[in-house]
């Protein structure tokens, strides 16, 4: 099961890297593009470069954004990596420490999972609209549902987990003791060059 996690996170991690790596690109071309339209014998010298054919790389990069954060708080960032107020939770004893946790994490699951339906009502009429110049780059098919499609896996997958937490706690199969500063370091094996 771990393996299959670590699969599933270096997958995410390369994917989000790779959009990462895009959105730069993209941004590199929108100030490329930015200087040279100063100079007007360019665009008209090379045609490529004409200013009003990259009008969607401000669109394209923030899209890219968008599908980062959610990308990445859904499938690579660790529930340690996150900021937490503990200042009641270190100091109660462990077993309501115990329930505190599985409650948290129940509560998180069903409220992700209730605001599902809802959303996807309002999502609805998105299918309709285009997105402002991307149907440039990618044709008309992009409508803005699809830009924002990735907020419910991203719901989908941070109240699996938190369901998935939940059950293991109740299981008596996760600690949730406070943790400690040593936990944060990174593994040893990760350190090493390979």
């Amino acid at each position: 099961m771990n393996s299959a996690i670590k699969a599933i996170t270096r997958l995410g991690e390369f994917i989000a890297a790779m959009m990462m790596a895009a959105m730069f690109a993209t941004f590199i071309l929108q100030v490329f593009i930015r200087y040279t339209a100063r100079s007007g014998w360019i665009a008209e010298a090379i045609p490529i470069f004409d200013p009003n054919l990259y009008g969607w790389t401000l669109e394209f990069c923030l899209v890219l954004w968008i599908w980062l954060v959610f990308w990445g708080s859904a499938l690579i960032v660790r529930e340690r990596d996150h900021v937490t107020f503990d200042l009641i939770y270190t100091n109660v004893s462990p077993k309501i420490r115990k329930w505190m946790a599985f409650f948290s994490c129940l509560a998180i699951s069903v409220g992700f999972m209730v605001v599902l339906e809802p959303t996807w009502e309002k999502f609805h009429i998105l299918r309709l609209k285009r997105t402002a110049t991307l149907s440039n780059l990618f044709g008309d098919w992009v409508r803005v549902r699809d830009i924002y499609s990735i907020f419910f896996l991203f719901l989908l997958v941070v109240s699996s987990r938190y369901a998935w937490k939940a059950w293991q706690i109740f299981q008596n199969r996760d600690e949730f003791e406070a943790t400690l500063y040593e936990d944060l370091s990174p593994d040893k094996d990760e350190m090493s060059p390979k």
